[in-house]
This record gives structure tokens, sequence and C-alpha cells, in this order.
């Protein structure tokens, strides 16, 4: 058995510049958190449609609910990806929705159409 010598001052372990070491954690929180805004979504779906005369009168309307469900189980899948380690551009390759899947790349690459900086959703 071979013995390593004991430093007589411990290690400082710093972690590594722009290393933060919540953030895989924190993705996943936020993850959680947006399925469980999708969960809310979809039960006020089902309570809207349930109401014919008022399904009948909003039904354009009511499709923003399966966009907004989707959008946010999109999102969350992609915040746990990126706490599981894959890089932010391939994570943003597995949206599945082309508008939000655009808008992702165009922030991270610095689109100069948008100024090279997000500027939020339109529309």
């Amino acid at each position: 058995m071979s013995c390593l010598p004991v430093p007589a001052q411990p290690l400082s372990v710093e972690p590594l510049p722009g290393y933060d070491p919540f953030a895989g954690t924190l993705h996943s929180v936020i993850a959680s958190e947006l399925r469980e805004m999708r969960d809310m979504l979809e039960k006020l779906a089902e309570v809207l449609v349930a109401d014919e005369q008022f399904a009948y009168a909003h039904i354009e309307q009511l499709q923003s609910f399966d966009y907004l469900i989707q959008h946010t189980d999109e999102c969350a899948n992609l915040l746990e990806r990126i706490a599981g380690g894959e890089d932010s551009m391939s994570a943003v390759n597995h949206v599945r929705l082309a508008e939000v899947q655009n808008r992702l790349r165009e922030a991270l690459t610095g689109n100069p159409d948008i100024g090279g900086k997000w500027h939020g959703f339109t529309d």
C-alpha cells in the first residue's frame, strides 16, 4: 500500500471561471416548474372546452392552449437536457417547435437581425 503525503494546508478548490455549480440543479427545478405550469394549462383547457358554447365561440383562442402546452414542454425538455450536461446549441437542436428553435438559435448566435442581443418574443 502506498501512502501519499498529506498537504500541510488543505487545497483551495475554486470553481472554474464561468462555472456555476448550481446551474444543473436550477435548470432541473425550473423544468419541473414549467411542467407544473403545463399541467395547470391542460386542466384549465379541459374546463373551458367542457363548456360547448364557450368552446364553440372561442375555438381559435382555445387552440392557443395546445401551443402553450407544447411550448412549455419543449422549454422544460431543453432545460433538462442542459442540466444533464448537453451543450446549449445541441440541446436547442432537439426543440420540436421550429419557431421556438429558431428564436433560441438566434439568441445564442447573436443574429444581427436582433442586434446580437435577446429582445424577447413577439406576438
